[in-house]
């Protein structure tokens, strides 16, 4: 790895060079020179290692990768002398990692050559975001089969929040993946969810048809927004109970985040949603929406197929305290 060499008054001593791979981490070894006496330590960790941003270098402080003399540096804005010997060892970011293989099990409804079909557990993260660099379904995906590697996203063609489970289908071509895309935006995939939300709704059917965009004033939520992408959601109360509701919600558009915020934005928050408004109820602990059926034509031979999952434990459990119909 070329970079400049300082020297002496340079700031940094001749020793500045040293470098170590040890289990795929380098450690990298100077002593401080007259020159970046009294500097803060994040900024001459930045000299010993300019290809990595500030906020990373002071991550490797926090999480004890830094020694000086020996012992454990910190904090970033800790000020050094000549003379002191500073070792940083470069864990390579989280970012760097969020696209590598990890075997995982998946619960496979389907699979052929390009179609694989899975039931996804809630707490599985789709796809690598801050906060969830790794361990998530597109990092089994890699390590699944090889041609994901080649695919954008693995083949993930749609998602499902964190914590909503249930069926999910993914491409394992170019072919399939351009397919499935296709017919997403064409409105021609059919995608079925159960959802158990707060209150009472004033019809058994309606349709909620309302712009979806970033919330202006929360911006790691989503709300009704003029201006908003087009969304539209059928909802059908199957059954009311105790200031609780079970509904069927048929999507025709995939708006981030869409059920949770047109059913909030009509007073009817998910069970357990904070974010959106919801408590925790019905043993409920995450927001009580699952993915039950989905429809669509095979990507490649265009027949008509349909898969369904139950929904797991909690929430089936939750539905048969409103309702008395199978979820």
């Amino acid at each position: 790895m070329d970079r400049p060499q300082p020297t002496g008054d340079a700031g940094l001593a001749d020793d500045s060079g040293d470098e170590t791979v040890d289990g795929g981490a380098e450690t990298r070894g100077c002593t401080v020179g007259a020159a970046l006496h009294g500097q803060r330590l994040d900024k001459v960790l930045v000299t010993l290692a300019p290809e990595f941003s500030r906020n990373h270098l002071q991550s490797l402080i926090e999480r004890g990768h830094v020694q000086l003399d020996g012992e454990r540096a910190g904090p970033a804005s800790r000020r050094l002398r000549a003379g002191q010997r500073l070792q940083l060892e470069l864990v390579p970011t989280e970012e760097s990692l969020a696209f590598r293989p990890q075997p995982m099990a998946l619960n496979i409804l389907y699979e052929d050559e390009h179609l694989l079909v899975i039931d996804k557990p809630a707490g599985l993260v789709v796809h690598p975001a801050p906060g969830n660099w790794s361990g998530t379904l597109l990092n089994g995906l890699l390590a699944h089969h090889a041609s994901a590697a080649t695919l954008a996203r693995a083949g993930i063609v749609h998602r499902l929040d964190k914590d909503t489970s249930g069926v999910m289908m993914v491409g394992k071509t170019l072919a399939a993946v351009t397919a499935l895309v296709r017919d997403i935006s064409a409105r021609d995939v059919h995608r079925s969810y159960l959802a158990l939300a707060h209150g009472q709704p004033a019809a058994a059917q309606w349709t909620i048809e309302s712009p979806i965009g970033r919330d202006p004033r929360v911006r790691v939520r989503m709300a009704v927004v003029a201006g908003g992408r087009p969304a539209r959601t059928d909802v059908e109360c199957l059954a009311q109970q105790a200031g609780h509701c079970a509904l069927r919600c048929i999507l025709h558009t995939g708006r981030t985040h869409q059920i949770r915020v047109h059913l909030a934005s009509t007073g009817l928050p998910l069970v357990a949603d904070a974010v959106y408004g919801g408590k925790p109820a019905l043993g409920m602990q995450r927001q009580a929406l699952h993915a039950r059926r989905l429809q669509l034509a095979h990507p490649l031979s265009r027949a008509l197929v349909t898969f369904e999952c139950p929904p797991p434990a909690d929430f089936a459990a939750a539905w048969a305290l409103v309702t008395d119909l199978p979820a």
